[in-house]
């Protein structure tokens, strides 16, 4: 099924790199429902609905595209979710805001059966890519600063360097260089060990404890948050959620494909420019966002992280099926996740780095173009400054054409993208942003 020999693996191989990509983003089971949480999602719900949707997509991703990368709750769509739909729609409820999510997902299924998703991911600019996966990692490592305390509120610059003496503070540095040196010497899982770390020195120093125990049967919840298509697309339109429902299609279509495109390039499973089997990458995805979203979590993508199982050899869909298998037994373990995740300074550290390593992407883009750089410029300042991913990239696809008609260099621009800044600027004048 997997082909193992004709792809130059082997099955110890596959499970060492199963293990491997596990270790490295298993982070995502406290992360995740530590940002959903702060928008008044329950806890239990989404850490159980993260599970259900990396193990969904990634069984899939293994068994029906048979690459070696995992899905799980997308970072940065979940700070999406938390920061700018929650909390900037006043009276929506966390079930109508996964309505948007699951809405968004059927799109995500309908055009990964079409020609057209491939069409979108070639008009979309390079520079604008790479500019939000930028901005993002921006408004993911202040989230990580301000959380931890490293950051906090000033009267008049609006934030300034937090107190560090405070337990909060210490911990998150303790936790930030164990990882930094990890991941210096190339060690697998530098996230996780920088967890387990920040929790050990937690649990010495009194600020960690395990009341509820560690293990424990997983929580099940007793209704589907999102129940049927029909009342999903009614909240979407009772609560004018169409943007928001654009901006997670748009980011996870070419989140998604980045990802997959990088890590099969890594493992040498490319063909020429073109991926085998790359519409089932999109399928995976899309039907995790789905699932997802019906038990309580933000949307999906293919995860990065997914590289460091190919770098010790995975090349086939089992290394996926052994991460999906290591993410479900890890259900058994929520008391243990609860526990972690009330202390903010373990999960701080990983939000941070993870936030450095997609700022990375601002070396791809062309700066030495007005045109060019100043909208990738204005989509990396104004999402973590505006607290806004969706607004970051409505200023980027608005200004992008604007330049290059005053360029006289409109014929470079897609038709699309002009399509694109019409429907962001009639977002940001009369839709909720």
């Amino acid at each position: 099924m997997f082909q193992l020999k004709k792809q130059g693996s082997s099955l110890k191989k596959e499970l060492v790199a199963g293990l491997t990509t596990f270790f490295t983003m298993s982070y995502i089971m406290v992360v995740n429902p530590i940002i959903l949480s702060d928008a008044g999602v329950p806890f239990e719900l989404s850490f159980t609905a993260t599970i259900i949707a990396t193990v969904v997509g990634t069984l899939i991703m293994g068994f029906y595209a048979n690459y070696p990368i995992a899905i799980a709750p997308a970072m940065g769509l979940n700070a999406y979710f938390a920061y700018s739909v929650m909390k900037a729609h006043e009276g929506l409820g966390y079930a109508e805001a996964f309505a948007a999510v699951f809405v968004s997902g059927l799109l995500f299924v309908i055009l990964s059966l079409t020609p057209l998703r491939t069409k979108l991911i070639e008009v979309i600019p390079d520079n604008l890519k790479n500019a939000i996966t930028a901005g993002i990692g921006l408004f993911i490592a202040f989230i990580g600063l301000r959380l931890s305390g490293l950051v906090k509120a000033h009267p008049t610059n609006l934030v300034t360097l937090g107190d560090l003496h405070s337990t909060s503070s210490l911990l998150t540095l303790i936790g930030l260089a164990v990882t930094l040196i990890c991941m210096a010497l190339e060690i697998n899982g530098a996230l996780f060990i920088g967890m387990v770390v920040t929790g050990i020195v937690a649990f010495f120093t009194g600020q960690l404890s395990f009341q509820k125990g560690i293990v424990s049967l997983p929580p099940i919840p007793d209704q589907l948050v999102v129940m049927n298509p029909v009342d999903a697309i009614g909240d979407v339109v009772q609560f004018g959620l169409y943007a928001v429902v654009f901006s997670f299609l748009l980011v996870t279509l070419f989140d998604t494909t980045g990802t997959v495109l990088g890590v099969a390039k890594q493992a040498g499973l490319m063909k020429g420019d073109k991926l085998p089997r790359g519409q089932r990458t999109l399928i995976a995805d899309s039907v995790a966002t789905l699932v997802g979203s019906m038990f309580g979590t933000s949307p999906t993508s293919a995860y990065i992280e997914s590289a460091s199982g190919v770098a010790t050899g995975g090349r086939t869909g089992l290394t996926a099926v052994v991460v999906a298998i290591l993410f479900a037994l890890s259900a058994f373990f929520s008391p243990l996740v609860g526990a972690v995740s009330g202390i903010s300074a373990i999960t701080a550290p990983a939000l941070i780095v993870v936030g450095s390593l997609m700022t990375g992407h601002v070396s791809h883009i062309n700066w030495n173009k007005i045109d060019e750089a100043f909208p990738a410029f204005l989509v990396i300042l104004s999402m973590p400054l505006t607290s806004s991913i969706a607004t970051g990239i409505a200023l980027g696809f608005i200004s992008y054409p604007l330049m290059k008609l005053a360029k006289r260099r409109w014929k470079e621009v897609h038709p699309l993208v002009y399509v694109f800044a019409v429907l962001f600027l009639f977002q940001l004048i009369y839709l909720p942003h």
